[in-house]
This record gives structure tokens, sequence and C-alpha cells, in this order.
């Protein structure tokens, strides 16, 4: 009896191990292979650069995702996931003005901490989406349907102007992707290789208040 429920306790210890280590290589994989999608783009990189940049044997990178197909399009919907996922349970009884501000000041966060995740989405956008029309034709349409339908009934209820909810999204998505997408620019303008967290605390607050004045949100949250 004892000796049995040993072996369950081990047989459990290794499943627990098993699934950490899984979610180590992939995690490691993921983030290996934004750096070298992000570099080389879909054509110019390769499992076995991807191999290399985690460390990892090639092998590995087969048996954890697949291909370098389902590696690349992984990576590209877990980008929209990160960046949206303030939005996904909003509802219309929460205040706008901090929602918007609030889905703002995340989304100029991931652009600060992932840069090259959001350079890699803009690249695969701007050859035309071919790796990613069923999920924008489908799971993100649906997303971005949902989050206007919420916009619609604020502006019923007078909480904002009636803006088109789907641009205002686009726009939101723009806006806090430029300084990552666009950061030679940024910089050879304003003459900032790089911006401090006070710099991108600025643009932040600059963008919360152009976007709430502009849909016609009177209030905002003022803590950082």
């Amino acid at each position: 009896m004892g000796s049995q429920l040993d072996d369950a306790a081990l047989d459990r210890a290794l499943d627990t191990e098993g699934g950490a280590i899984r979610q180590r290589n992939e995690r490691e994989i993921l983030d290996a292979a934004e750096r070298v999608f992000s570099r080389h783009g879909y054509r110019g990189a390769s499992l076995k650069l991807i191999a290399e940049e985690a460390g990892l044997p090639k092998s590995n990178i087969l048996y954890y995702m697949g291909s370098k197909k389902a590696l690349y399009v992984r990576l590209l919907e877990g980008v929209m996931e990160r960046w949206n996922t303030m939005l996904d349970d909003i509802s219309v009884e929460d205040d706008p003005a901090e929602v918007l501000s609030a889905f703002i000041r995340s989304k100029m966060e991931m652009s600060r901490r992932y840069p090259e995740a959001s350079r890699l989405f803009a690249g695969e956008i701007l050859q035309g989406a071919p790796f990613l029309q069923d999920f924008l034709r489908g799971e993100l349409r649906g997303w971005v349907e949902g989050r206007a339908e919420v916009f619609r009934q604020w502006a019923e209820r007078g909480l904002m102007d009636p803006v088109d909810p789907v641009s205002l999204i686009f726009l939101i998505w723009s806006a806090t992707q430029h300084y990552a997408d666009f950061e030679a620019q940024v910089a050879g303008i304003t003459g900032h290789e790089h911006f401090t967290d006070d710099d991108m605390q600025r643009v932040t607050d600059f963008l919360v208040q152009v976007v709430l004045k502009g849909c016609g949100v009177v209030s905002a949250p003022t803590g950082h």
C-alpha cells in the first residue's frame, strides 16, 4: 500500500516537473523566435537560427512547435492576445475613461517591453498578412466587434461621443505601436536614441489626453 502511494506521488511529481520543463522550453523558443523573425522576417528565418538563439537542439523546436509556420503563427497570435487582454472583459457598466486609459497605458507598456514583437506583427501585416488571414477574419474580427458594441452602448448612455468604435480601436493600436515600429524615425527626429521611463510616461499621458478628449470622455484617472 505504502509503495503504491509513493509511486503515485512520484508520478505526480514527475508530471509536474515535466510540465514545468515544457513551459520553460516553449517560452525560450518563443522568445528566441520573436527575435529571429523580427530581424530576418519569415523567409530569412530558419529553425536552425531559432534553435541557436534559444540554445536548444533543432529537434526540440520541431517537437514543441511542429513546424516553422506553426511557430510563426503561434507567435503572432500570442502578440495580439498579449496586446488586447486589457479589453477582454469590459462591459457597458465600466467607466470608459478608466478602460480607454488603461488600454492605452498597457499597450504603450507592451510596445516598450516587446518592441521586436510589435515590429514582427507590423512586418506580417505589411506583407498582406499571408499567415494571419484566418485569425484576422475570425477570432480577431469577433473580438473587435465585441469591444465596438460596448463602445456604442457607452455612447448611447452619453458617456462618450458616438465615434466610430472600430476606427477608435485602429487609432489606439497604431498610435501605441508607433514608438516601437518606427523607433528609428522617432530617435532621428527627437534625438533620443532610447526613450527613458519619463519620456514614455509623457507620451502615454499625451495619447490618453488626446483620445479621451477626442472621444468626448470628460473624466480620466490621474494615477500612473
